[in-house]
């Protein structure tokens, strides 16, 4: 049995400690945002935030995050349900064509926001390597610069 918080609540998952954190979300905690893309932590699309920093699910055990806060996609809502900029950003920039690879984006950008609140194109080129296939990085782009000037104005 493994603790961690998910989403702010505690739980505790009934599994191996060599689970992969994407089949116990989903699996066991009916958590279908973080999606399954590659399996080797290049795609991006399981990212979540282990204890704030985005963290590809798919090459992270169970073991790997006991004890520790993971946030989801379906976290990155407000209590009340409201958006979170970049969500807001997302939408405002109709990023999303077939919207597979957005979960792990949304995740990866609220965590470069976090420690880089006004990036430049070069600091988003270097942390955000998540893949799209249908290639909408412009409207990302756009996205993220978005999200960064409505945190900027608190």
């Amino acid at each position: 049995m493994v603790s961690l918080i998910v989403n702010g609540l505690p739980v505790e998952i009934t599994a191996q400690d060599d689970k992969p954190l994407l089949w116990a979300l989903r699996e066991d905690l009916g958590l279908f945002g973080a999606k399954y893309g590659c399996g080797v932590a290049q795609c991006g699309a399981c990212r979540v935030l282990v204890d704030g920093v985005s963290t590809p699910s798919c090459a992270t055990t169970l073991g790997d995050v006991a004890g520790a806060s993971v946030i989801t996609v379906e976290g990155l809502l407000g209590r009340d349900g409201t958006l979170s900029l970049v969500q807001q950003a997302w939408i405002d920039e109709q990023v999303p064509q077939c919207g597979y690879c957005q979960p792990g984006f949304l995740v990866a950008v609220t965590d470069l926001l976090a420690r880089t609140p006004r990036p430049t194109d070069a600091e988003i080129d270097e942390a955000i390597t998540n893949i799209c296939r249908c290639g909408t990085y412009l409207r990302i782009r756009r996205a993220i610069h978005r999200a960064a000037a409505a945190q900027a104005q608190g």
